[in-house]
Parts: C-alpha cells; sequence; structure tokens
C-alpha cells in the first residue's frame, strides 16, 4: 500500500471509535467538536490547500445569500469552475494540490451544489405556504435557512471528510437533532458492515502484488498473448473493487458509529437523498432503523447484477443520487442518449481532466444502448430457460465491460488506455456495436417498433441513474 493509502486507512480507522464518543454529545457540542475535527484533518493533510475549499465555501454561501433564485445553477457553474482552477493551479505558479485537498474539494463540490438546491427548496415552500396558507407537506426539507456557520460545519463535518459517503445537509441538521442517539443501532450494523473489509483488504494486497497496474504500460506485457492481456483486466477491475469496497465499507462504518443518516426503516430512505416519505415516531411500537441515506456501496450486487446500467445503481450510490437530481434533469438536451451522455460527461469531469475517465464514463452509454437492443430483439422472444442462459451471457459480459471501462479508469492517460484497448482490439467497444447492429436488424427497422425501444430505453435509463432500490 501507498503511504497515502495508509493516511486514508488511518483517518478511517480512527472515525469509528470517535464516532461513538459523539453519540455522548449535545446537538451544539457535537456540531462544533464535528467542526473542528474534520476542520484539523483538513489542514494536517492538505495545509495551505485547505484554502481551496474554504474559497468555494465562501463562495457558495455568497451566492446562496444574494440570489436564492439562481443558487442551484450558479453553485453548479462557481464550484465545477474552480475545480477547473483547482486542477489547474501550476498554470498559475501556484503549488499542486495534495491528493488528500482533492478528496476533501470533491466531496465539498457535491456538498456545495446540494446545499443550494436545498436552500433553494426551501425559499419556495416557504412562499408556497404563504401564499396558499397552508403548510405545505415538504418531505426531507430544510426548516431555516442556514447560517454560515451551520455552512462551515456541515462542510468540514469530520465523518467523511475525504472518503465519503455524500450526505445532504438536512441529513447532517437531523444528526446534530437527534433526541437520543444512544437509543438508537450502533455496533450491531457497523460490525455488520465491517465483516467483509479484512477479507476485502487481504485480496487487494495480495491481487494488487502479482497484478500491478505499472506492467500493462511495459513493452514486454505488449509481447504477451491477447488472452493474457485480456485477462489482466479482470484483474485489475478486481483490485480495483477491492480497494474501493474496503474504503467504502470502512466510511460507511464510520458513518454507522456516529449515527449520522439513521433513519426508521419506514421512512425508506435512499442513498444520498435520505427519507423518501414522511414519518412520525409511534411510541406503541419499536422502532425499526437502517443506514440507508449513508450506504455507498452494495458489494453483493454490484459483483453479480446482470446488466450494466443495473451494475451503476449500486456502485458509489450517494453520487449516484446526486447527478440523477442535480445532472441528468437538467441535462441541456432532451433525447435519452444525449442526456446519458452529458451525465457521464460531469461524472467525468467531477473525477478529473485525465482522457481516461472520459474514454470510461462515455463508454457506459453505448454499452446500455447493446444491452438494450439485445434484451429487446433476442432476450424478449426467448422462452424460461432461454431467458437463463441469455442472463449468465449478459452478466458475463457486463463484468467485462466493466474491466474494460475500468483500464481508462486507472490508466488515466489517453494513450495508455488507447494503447491498451488496441492491444485487445477495442474488444468491448466492437461487442457493443455488433450488438446494436444485431438488434436492429433482428426487430426488422419497424417503426412502431424503433419508438417503443426509444421509450423503453429512456425509462431504463432513468431507472439506472436511480439508486433508491433495496439491496437485495
Amino acid at each position: 500500500m501507498s503511504p497515502d493509502e495508509l493516511v486514508y486507512l488511518g483517518v478511517l480507522a480512527a472515525s469509528i471509535p470517535v464516532g461513538f464518543l459523539f453519540r455522548y454529545l449535545s446537538s451544539s457540542v457535537k456540531q462544533v467538536a464535528s467542526l473542528f475535527l474534520g476542520l484539523s484533518i483538513t489542514i494536517a493533510l492538505c495545509h495551505i490547500h485547505t484554502l481551496h475549499s474554504l474559497v468555494t465555501v465562501i463562495g457558495t454561501w455568497i451566492i446562496i445569500k444574494s440570489s436564492w433564485r439562481h443558487a442551484p445553477a450558479l453553485s453548479l457553474s462557481w464550484t465545477f469552475l474552480y475545480l477547473l482552477f483547482f486542477r489547474l493551479v501550476t498554470w498559475f505558479n501556484l503549488p499542486q494540490p495534495t491528493p488528500f485537498a482533492n478528496a476533501v474539494q470533491l466531496l465539498l463540490t457535491l456538498k456545495m451544489v446540494s446545499l443550494a438546491n436545498e436552500v433553494h427548496s426551501f425559499h419556495v415552500e416557504k412562499k408556497r405556504d404563504v401564499s396558499s396558507f397552508a403548510k405545505s407537506p415538504v418531505i426531507g426539507g430544510l426548516s431555516q435557512e442556514p447560517s454560515f456557520y451551520d455552512i462551515l460545519s456541515y462542510s468540514y463535518c469530520y465523518v467523511g471528510i475525504m472518503t465519503g459517503p455524500f450526505f445532504r445537509f438536512q441529513t447532517y441538521m437531523d444528526w446534530l437533532k437527534q433526541p437520543n442517539p444512544l437509543a438508537l443501532p450502533s455496533w450491531e450494523p457497523c460490525l455488520q458492515r465491517l465483516k467483509m473489509v479484512p477479507v476485502f483488504g487481504v485480496l487487494f494486497v495480495t491481487v494488487n502484488y502479482y497484478f500491478p497496474l505499472s506492467y500493462v504500460r511495459t513493452d514486454e506485457f505488449l509481447d504477451q498473448n491477447i488472452f493474457f492481456r485480456l485477462f489482466y483486466m479482470v484483474a485489475v477491475f478486481f483490485v480495483f473493487r477491492m480497494r474501493f469496497y474496503s474504503a467504502w465499507c470502512g466510511a460507511e462504518a464510520g458513518c454507522i458509529s456516529a449515527g449520522l443518516g439513521c433513519y426508521p426503516e419506514k421512512a425508506l430512505s435512499k442513498p444520498g437523498g435520505g427519507p423518501t416519505v414522511n414519518y412520525s415516531p409511534d411510541p406503541s411500537t419499536e422502532e425499526k432503523y437502517n443506514f440507508k441515506t449513508i450506504q455507498n456501496i452494495d458489494c453483493y450486487n454490484t459483483d453479480f447484477c446482470v446488466k450494466v446500467r443495473h451494475g451503476m445503481r449500486y456502485w458509489n450510490m450517494t453520487v449516484q443520487w446526486w447527478l440523477h437530481h442535480y445532472i441528468y434533469p437538467n441535462a441541456p438536451f432532451k433525447s435519452y442518449a444525449l442526456r446519458a451522455g452529458w451525465t457521464m460527461f460531469i461524472s467525468a469531469y467531477w473525477h478529473g481532466l485525465h482522457a481516461g475517465y472520459y474514454l470510461s464514463f462515455l463508454t457506459i452509454p453505448l454499452c446500455i444502448a447493446a444491452e438494450s437492443a439485445m434484451e429487446s430483439a433476442v432476450r424478449s422472444k426467448l422462452g424460461p430457460t432461454g431467458q437463463n442462459v441469455f442472463d449468465w451471457i449478459h452478466w458475463f459480459l457486463k463484468m467485462r465491460a466493466y474491466d474494460y471501462m475500468c483500464m481508462g479508469f486507472v490508466l488515466l492517460k489517453a494513450s495508455d488506455t488507447i494503447n491498451y484497448w488496441m492491444s485487445i482490439y477495442f474488444t468491448m467497444h466492437v461487442i457493443a456495436v455488433g450488438c446494436i447492429i444485431v438488434g436492429k436488424v433482428l426487430k426488422g427497422g419497424r417503426r412502431d417498433g424503433k419508438k417503443g425501444e426509444k421509450e423503453r430505453i429512456n425509462e431504463e435509463m432513468t431507472e439506472h441513474m436511480k439508486t433508491g432500490q433495496k439491496s437485495e
């Protein structure tokens, strides 16, 4: 493991026992303590680069105070433009930010855009209440506009400060105002989330040792046979998954120990978004709680769901919720393909400026279109046994598609990514385009069939962006 990864591991490990201590604090003490701890971690690891995050927070606060009506669009523009400056600071003879500063900046960008949208919704509902003389049943809405102190404490809350998961401002406020934190589930769900982390960690270290990413960039690798080169992307994606499974399960455990994101099951919470229905405590029954709001990964379904679009749903779930609510609906296009491509482009930009991100993310809509075409033209015409066989083949190809796209995500450079894809003859791109062509041929190009397929794909693309499905 690299020194940076050891630091991340140390922060994650320390946040779990610290979280249990926070359950004993009052609301006001919890707020100042979480701010002090988070800001201390940020300054200790980011040093002078902490100023980047502070400027982002102050800029968002100014936007909210000066123009709440336009705050969602302005905050998105502000934070994303600052991300561009943040990544190009060396052009202005400024020091290169540390990886820790980058991690803080990424999570903070999500938080500030979400906060601006929450404040906008608060004012809209407030005006509606005044005009209608009735209280509107807003689910998970703010009760008042946050102060600068509230925004600062939310931005630098120690929970998930560098690793996530993303959570809304209202989720943070609900955490501060929990009436009896010690009565909420703690040890059992925390240990349940941590039980596989040692396994993931050992697999990560072991497989990474035998299949280092650096080997892909060597001439010796290109001398290997095609089957070895194909298998290598399977190993690389396995290492990639084990790394994030370990980190995100640990980050979720830190939230659970502190009680962040704990809501009654009847609230029907979604990862990232929180409760989706109004709820009230029932004194006559024992309340059941869960931590769906801060769930960021569903390891089993990520590996074993059948479709590419479903795999997206179970990976980085809180960020998927953010994309679905703040990017996909506001895309400057009407067609599903362009809206999906726009969302993937924004996701790639959020991750960074490396060409590998864009090559990988923009391959996703192609894969979704391919699987939709084959489902409509082939699977729908098969019997139960045939559909079962189709699903197994579909699952195998889904995993290979993610293996393939992962190479761009980890190699980063356009030249390295294209060289690797070229070494395996752009296999998954060829298969995806072939599936689309076969699907169109088998459907016979009927106008009504084409219209129905377009509507179905549109529905499925919207569905794949949603992350609120219950884990199996």
